[in-house]
């Protein structure tokens, strides 16, 4: 009797289980991601009557994981209308304040094409650095998908960047260079890695960024003791075939050039254009560059350290901080 009441139970949970999976399966199975539309049905009608006959025939649709379509064996114009890219203005305000992107990137090509979709635009102006070190795939299908845009550019100049080396400002510096040569008349560099994404529309970082009334946007303080071994001892970029890493000596630095104050913030940053010519072509700036090249991080007081130079009014307050954006928690003793 107990067991034959053992043997009920068990096949009651066996075929408990077996439906459970078979549900499961059957609503896995309605999760349907919409197929790439061929060529020939890349309008905006054709993408919402696919979506329309999906809802009507009760499937669902996982929008957010919807890959974007590829550029293999497609024209350029059909992976623009495909992606539904921007290729218009929005805004008045917008087309008259174009701005201008450094990418710096060197995996993840997924990521970078969603970056890129996300913050395009066909006023600003792109410039795209890739790894020397990255994988020839990577860098084909940056230079494909590039060349679908006639605002966009890979850098001239390549760096095998060394995480926290100079070679990371160099990269920056060499796409920034690329971007005053162009010919689109931008107001602002805005600086990325290939992880980034917007929070923002176009719109809304023309009109945040048009708040500063042509300051630049370097967060930073004077550096806390915990940092001030990065600019004071010599750290040396190595490089192998495998791997790269920055080499902390106990080798005494020169006082920066110029008597400059070094200050630390953010790599990441909004530039005037006035400014990046500053950067490139003032004394000051190419000897603070050259000076930087044996310390650690110097993307981290580059910018903040020229944009703190006493006397350069056009873009500093009287006291020469200007503490614009604090992009982490503040240390004890900090301004902002």
């Amino acid at each position: 009797m107990v067991g034959n009441m053992k043997l009920k139970v068990f096949e009651f949970v066996v075929g408990l289980m077996a439906v459970s999976l078979i549900l499961s399966f059957l609503y896995t199975n309605n999760l349907v991601l919409p197929k790439y539309l061929p060529a020939g049905r890349i309008s905006n009608s054709s993408v919402l009557a696919e979506v329309c006959d999906m809802i009507i025939a009760g499937k669902k649709i996982l929008y957010g994981n919807i890959p974007m379509t590829p550029l293999r064996n497609m024209t350029c114009q059909q992976y623009l209308t495909q992606n539904h890219y921007i290729m218009k203005p929005l805004s008045k305000d917008e087309a008259e304040f174009p701005l201008a992107y450094v990418m710096v990137i060197h995996k993840d090509f997924d990521t970078f094409e969603r970056l890129f979709r996300a913050i395009y635009m066909p006023q600003n102006v792109y410039c795209v650095h890739v790894d020397e070190k990255a994988t020839s795939a990577f860098k084909d299908s940056v230079g494909r998908l590039l060349s679908c845009f006639a605002n966009a550019f890979l850098a001239s100049k390549r760096e095998s960047v060394v995480y926290a080396g100079i070679s990371r400002l160099q990269a920056d510096l060499n796409c920034l260079q690329d971007l005053i040569d162009s010919e689109v008349p931008w107001k602002y560099a805005i600086n990325t890695c290939g992880q980034d994404f917007p929070l923002k529309t176009n719109r809304e970082i023309v009109q945040y960024i048009k708040g500063f009334k042509g300051k630049n946007i370097t967060p930073g303080v004077l550096p806390p003791a915990h940092i001030i071994r990065r600019t004071r001892y010599v750290h040396l970029e190595q490089k192998y075939q495998l791997f790269s890493f920055m080499l902390w000596t106990w080798i005494r630095k020169m006082s920066p050039p110029h008597n400059l104050t070094i200050y630390f913030g953010s790599t990441y940053v909004a530039l005037t254009r006035e400014f990046a010519n500053f950067v490139l072509q003032d004394q000051r700036a190419i000897d603070l560059l050259g000076w930087s090249k044996d310390t650690y991080s110097p993307d981290e007081h580059f910018w903040v350290t020229l944009n703190r130079i006493p006397g350069t009014r056009l873009w500093t307050s009287p006291s020469g901080i200007l503490c614009l954006v604090c992009t982490h928690v503040p240390l004890k003793g900090e301004a902002c």
